[in-house]
């Protein structure tokens, strides 16, 4: 049986490599893959408490599933925006776009 420990030092290796790819990308795609990264990150610590902590209910799958139907969400609006900007501007780098100035 794997200890939790190890669960939650993958989660926090995952949420670290996606806030590092949010961060540091200049595609708007390559951002909104680095944030689905950083929800299978939490989805993961939720499962394994869940797993690990004695409940009768089943609450870190049920979050689980609110977060994976956030992220489906997330992943079409966010999309959505993408298209919408490469429409507008033939880029979808995030320092190229300048909608506020002048």
């Amino acid at each position: 049986m794997v200890p939790l420990s190890h669960y939650l030092i993958l989660s926090a290796a995952l949420f670290a490599i996606g806030m590092f790819g949010a961060l540091t990308r200049r595609n708007a795609i390559g951002i909104l893959m680095a944030l689905e990264l950083m929800f299978n990150a939490v989805n993961l610590n939720f499962v394994a408490f869940s797993r690990y902590l004695p409940q009768t209910m089943l609450q870190g799958q049920i979050f689980a599933i609110f977060v994976i139907t956030v992220a489906a969400a997330e992943a079409a609006v966010g999309l959505a925006i993408v298209l919408g900007l490469y429409r507008n501007f033939k880029s979808v780098n995030v320092d190229e776009i300048n909608l506020m100035k002048g």
